[in-house]
């Protein structure tokens, strides 16, 4: 396992996934290019983020789920679209907000749920 730190909060990678920051997000793959991980952020000027702030990106939480990764909490949920099996999730700590999507093929829906869930559930904030 290899640290990822992003500044603020950072993760553990198993050795077989590589990050690279792209434009305004990290991009994580693991090696078989079954799918990929991207995450972006929010920083709050002040105050922290908390459930009603998800509103504002999810005004309709029918079909999304509440879930607690690491460190964070936040919202799930997972659709299909054009041959694509997406999840996506909202998840907050402190003044962060990161936008977490997990896309594959849809052929290969599920064949990554386990890893990648193990990999967000070791999001921890920088001062932890």
């Amino acid at each position: 396992m290899r640290v990822l730190e992003a500044g603020d909060w950072g993760l553990l990678l198993p050795d077989e996934w590589q990050a690279e920051q792209e434009d305004d997000a990290i991009v994580i793959g693991d090696r078989d290019g079954v799918g990929c991980i991207e995450i972006s952020e929010l920083h709050k000027e002040s105050g922290e983020f908390d459930a009603e702030d998800l509103t504002q990106f999810v005004p309709d939480t029918s079909g999304w789920e509440s879930v607690r990764r690491g460190s964070f909490a936040g919202l799930c949920t997972s659709l299909m679209e054009d041959g694509a099996a997406i999840r996506e999730w909202y998840l907050y700590a402190g003044t962060v907000l990161l936008y977490v999507t997990y896309s594959c093929e849809a052929d290969n829906q599920g064949l990554d749920d386990a890893a990648v869930d193990e990999i967000l559930d070791t999001l921890r904030m920088a001062t932890e």
